[in-house]
């Protein structure tokens, strides 16, 4: 299979659970195509149906309905013993780790080989190179308790790593982890992506991490797939209710409740960046050239692919020629903005 390829391709997916209380639709109709070789990241709220969409492309729950494609290979027409012979091609690390405290890092790593019957030698040869190569050869005799969340975490991807799979599948793989940890552990995928060319398919509710490291990226929402794409497409110009708020940051993106400008009656734009170089200070300029300053009330900007994406909310002089200058002055640039209630 060639990068760029699908290696994964779902189609018309779904996936109901019974209850006492009667069927819950967990997905419904999901479509979604991934890339050879891609970062593919899945976005949305608690409950959208992110980690059920995980699980079913790995056949840890069966879809009651539509299929998944493995290398062009449905796996609901494969026998248990084929199904898991491809889960030893998707590695899989969790929010929690799942490693086993009676077990030192080495046999952690080897565990899963031990599984599939690889020979003692060669399993804790491949537990050296893995060890090492997530930063951690020095600490093999240690067990996970005396080591960090981060840690930890790197240990969990050795071991996904063990069976050399062609995907990895990170279910909110740095949920429980501090910015800098996060950003260390999304610099690691990185690497293994480029590296190794694993295909990583990123579950995650932090817009940050589909920013950090993703090619494509889908947005779930109440069990349905809203809209997918390259990142920088879905960033620049989200058409979905929920990726809007997600992306744009209409108020907080985990909350209902809406942000407040104040008691001020000045006239109050959004300014929507769907492109522009990231290094390139719009706001700066405009001040300068129209020698009349605004007021930032509020701000939600990513850098993708070295442009700048996202919104801000400015409060205009009081004075109607002013205003009106600074508008020309956004119109000029090709700058989108809207009045704010």
């Amino acid at each position: 299979m060639a990068k760029g390829d699908n290696i994964i391709r779902i189609v018309n997916m779904g996936k109901t659970f019974e209850t006492s209380s009667g069927p819950v639709m967990a997905l419904d109709d999901i479509n979604l195509d991934i890339k050879e070789g891609s970062i593919q990241g899945i976005i949305g709220l608690s409950g959208a149906g992110k980690s059920t969409l995980v699980r079913c492309i790995n056949y840890l729950e069966i879809p009651t309905s539509g299929e998944v494609q493995f290398e062009g290979r449905s796996l609901g027409s494969m026998t248990d013993r084929e199904i898991r012979s491809i889960r030893r091609n998707m590695g899989m690390i969790f929010q929690q780790f799942n490693l086993l405290d009676q077990r030192n890092l080495l046999r952690n790593v080897t565990f899963p080989l031990e599984i599939a019957g690889e020979d003692k030698k060669k399993a804790k040869a491949r537990a050296h190179e893995l060890l090492e190569m997530v930063g951690l050869a020095d600490r093999e005799k240690n067990y996970p308790s005396q080591l960090s969340g981060g840690q930890k975490q790197r240990v969990a991807i050795a071991r996904a790593l063990a069976t050399n799979p062609k995907i990895l599948l990170c279910d909110e793989a740095t949920s429980a982890l501090d910015p800098k940890t996060t950003n260390q552990i999304l610099d690691l995928l990185k690497k293994i992506n480029e590296e190794l060319g694993v295909t990583i398919i990123v579950i995650t509710h932090q817009m940050s991490v589909v920013e950090a490291i993703c090619d494509e990226v889908a947005i779930i929402d109440h069990s349905h797939i809203v809209e997918s794409g390259p990142v920088s497409e879905i960033f620049s110009n989200p058409r979905s209710e929920i990726g809007r708020r997600l992306i744009l940051g209409d108020g907080d993106a985990y909350a209902d409740t809406p942000i407040t400008f104040g008691d001020s009656k000045n006239e109050k734009i959004r300014i929507v960046f769907d492109g522009h170089n990231a290094h390139e200070p719009i706001i700066s300029d405009m001040i300068l050239q129209c020698k009349t300053p605004v007021n930032i009330l509020f701000a939600n900007t990513h850098e993708v692919d070295g442009m700048a994406v996202g919104q801000m909310v400015v409060e205009l002089p009081e004075a109607e020629e002013e205003a009106a200058l600074l508008k020309k002055y956004l119109k000029s640039k090709n700058i989108d903005f809207s009045e704010v209630e």
